[in-house]
């Protein structure tokens, strides 16, 4: 799919522009929005907004605002959040009365102008110059989203063997479940554009813990670029994280997400290309289009597929003839070549034509079958009770004719390119209710393009300067709300 804008009219995801530099809005406008979600942190509050605000004010070149997230604090927290926001121009406060750290993120997120978000935990266990590195891809257009990451080599970390023990484990659980290739998803240090905000955040369920790493691999399975940054970063002995409720919390979303992933019920195709200039989604003359990596998986898959049929072969070979015992092992594994073939080699996912293609993966096994069964039947005739390692030897003979024949039917008439852009453009890959709330977070997002629409490159601003005694007139909420008033 083409992501420039001059393809003609279409809907409103095919629309979105490629990943670009991020376009002025005006000095009213603060190009970075750093969220602080926290609950019952009297103490820590005014001390950590006050240093970031100071390294905001002397490295960060562009405009900026600080919003402080209540989550429901019982304490003082939101007065001195609200103080904050009086005698500070850039920042702002907006309460939630109700807990968790997703649902802070997501109602800030959702409702800022800023085209970059980031937020970090209150504690400022990372070294704020990582801040700069970290949303530096976001503004370029390098990326979509970017974290920081404390398990780096060049990452320096003070903790206990408790929490590091507890960090690689969960990560190594993602690595092992959701394929995950991003290498900490807890850092409380992460950055995203608002454009991919704006459509990925209607996808994400959970509201607590569990909010940054469903976002995350929504993100990567989307094929969305995340940066990594190496931070230094110093465990906070005082931190209020129960570690047993949030790691339960985590392996129930690990397997929610899992489940979903597996069924196809995310329309992530819908969002694998709008955001990037992919080389690989241009229209280039001379050059094979993806013939290369095809073959690649295409091999991979074959082989494990011959394994597979061998061992099927043997299996049903003790207790049945050479003839059904090929039909049966035959029938299996291209049932299983298919279904690989059509996700690894072929790239189409989701449920949309799974049917069809396995009826045309039938046919193809059809004429696999012939090969194999014509030359078991020639080996017969002429041997009459051949060895086990002959037939063996003959029927791997057989299956690599059957091979080369199968990818060329596969690459011409199962799985051509036409169906595979017509799955992305149709978006028949998700279930109905699904592809329209999806549909409407595009539709939405379209709607508010003011400062996608312009061209200028970013320019430093520098927050102009407001008396103190203005402070108090300023907007504090998300939408310019009071943030006394909870939303």
């Amino acid at each position: 799919m083409r992501t420039d804008s001059s393809s003609g009219p279409g809907p409103a995801w095919e629309q979105l522009p490629s990943r670009e530099h991020l376009p002025v809005a005006g000095a009213a406008t603060p190009v970075l929005d750093v969220v602080i979600p926290v609950y019952n942190e009297e103490k820590d509050l005014q001390p950590c907004v006050r240093r970031l605000h100071e390294h905001l004010t002397r490295t960060f070149p562009y405009a900026f605002r600080i919003t402080i997230a209540d989550n429901a604090s019982t304490d003082t927290t939101a007065q001195v959040a609200a103080g904050l926001a009086e005698r500070i121009a850039e920042v702002r406060s907006f309460r939630l009365e109700q807990k968790g750290r997703g649902r802070a993120l997501r109602t800030v997120w959702s409702a800022s102008d800023a085209p970059v978000l980031a937020y970090m935990d209150v504690d400022l266990s990372t070294d704020l110059n990582a801040l700069l590195p970290l949303v530096a891809p976001l503004i370029s257009g390098h990326s979509d989203l970017a974290i920081g990451s404390r398990l780096s080599r060049s990452s320096r970390v003070v903790r206990g063997a408790k929490r590091e023990f507890i960090s690689r484990s969960y990560n190594l659980i993602l690595r092992g479940s959701l394929q995950a290739r991003f290498s900490d998803a807890q850092c409380g240090f992460k950055a995203i554009r608002r454009d991919v905000a704006q459509v990925l955040l209607p996808l994400v369920e959970d509201s607590g813990w569990f909010f940054d790493t469903e976002l995350l691999v929504l993100a990567e399975r989307a094929g969305l670029r995340i940066h990594e940054v190496p931070v230094d970063w110093v465990d906070d002995p005082d931190s209020t994280v129960h570690i047993v409720r949030t790691a339960t919390d985590d392996l129930k979303g690990v397997w929610r997400v899992g489940r979903a992933l597996a069924t196809g019920s995310l329309p992530l195709d819908r969002l694998a290309r709008p955001f990037g200039d992919d080389p690989r989604d241009r229209e280039l003359t001379g050059v094979p289009q993806g013939l290369a990596r095809q073959l690649v998986g295409f091999c991979v898959v074959g082989v494990l597929s011959t394994l597979f049929y061998l061992l099927l072969y043997s299996g049903f070979r003790s207790f049945t003839g050479s003839q059904t015992a090929n039909g049966l092992a035959l029938l299996v594994s291209a049932v299983a070549n298919t279904a690989a073939n059509r996700r690894l080699t072929f790239g189409v996912r989701g449920r949309g034509g799974a049917v069809r293609h396995q009826a045309q993966g039938l046919v193809v096994f059809g004429i696999g079958l012939v090969l194999t069964a014509g030359s078991l039947a020639a080996l017969n005739a002429a041997a009459g009770d051949p060895a086990h390692s002959t037939e063996l030897a003959v029927l791997i003979a057989a299956n690599l004719a059957a091979t080369v024949l199968r990818f060329l039917l596969f690459r011409s008439w199962v799985f051509p390119d036409r169906d595979r852009h017509a799955s992305r453009h149709h978006g028949d890959t998700a279930p109905q209710t699904q592809a329209s709330d999806a549909s409407d977070a595009f539709d939405a997002f379209d709607t508010d393009r003011s400062w996608r629409d312009a061209t200028m490159r970013l320019q430093p601003v520098r927050p102009p300067a407001v008396p103190h005694a203005t402070h108090a007139s300023h907007p504090s909420g998300p939408a310019g709300t009071d943030p006394r008033n909870p939303r």
